[in-house]
């Protein structure tokens, strides 16, 4: 349930960016900021669109994809890569905090995960480098408990 809550921040800190930077103030943005927070995770344009028109809201996929470009250029969202050529995009949290993605290789169900020990031996990893590392993404293939029954 706190995830939620601070998703919902993510919601109003978003909607708080756009208008501070004069973007039109429309339902469709409303939705999409209102969308993401809901999921917590990463969705494709398609996939926004396709739940907002189930809950019967009338959002285009040309307005999707415009929101989802205003959100990114902002530093709202970011884009996700599974690896199977779809953009997906997610919100970037207040805290920093983040996510890995499994990602199931016969369904293409897509489940978020943490894991404090990974971060730490990414962190040491980085120390190791000469390089500066502003972050990274985990995505580990495999099969859902479905698919692998």
């Amino acid at each position: 349930m706190g995830e939620r809550h601070e998703h919902a921040g993510w919601a109003r800190h978003a909607r708080g960016v756009a208008d501070s930077v004069g973007r039109r103030s429309g339902g469709a943005r409303t939705a999409i900021v209102d969308e993401l927070a809901a999921l917590g995770c990463c969705a494709s344009p398609q996939e926004l669109h396709d739940r907002l028109r189930a809950e019967g809201r009338s959002v285009g996929i040309a307005s999707v994809y415009r929101v989802l470009d205003e959100l990114s250029g902002l530093g709202l969202v970011q884009r996700v890569d599974l690896g199977d050529g779809v953009a997906r995009f997610e919100p970037i949290e207040l805290t920093g905090e983040h996510h890995h993605h499994l990602v199931c290789v016969g369904c293409g169900a897509i489940e978020p995960f943490d894991d404090p020990e990974l971060e730490r031996a990414i962190d040491r990893a980085a120390g190791r480098t000469a390089f500066a590392v502003d972050g990274h993404d985990v995505v580990l293939r495999g099969h859902c408990s479905d698919c692998a029954a």
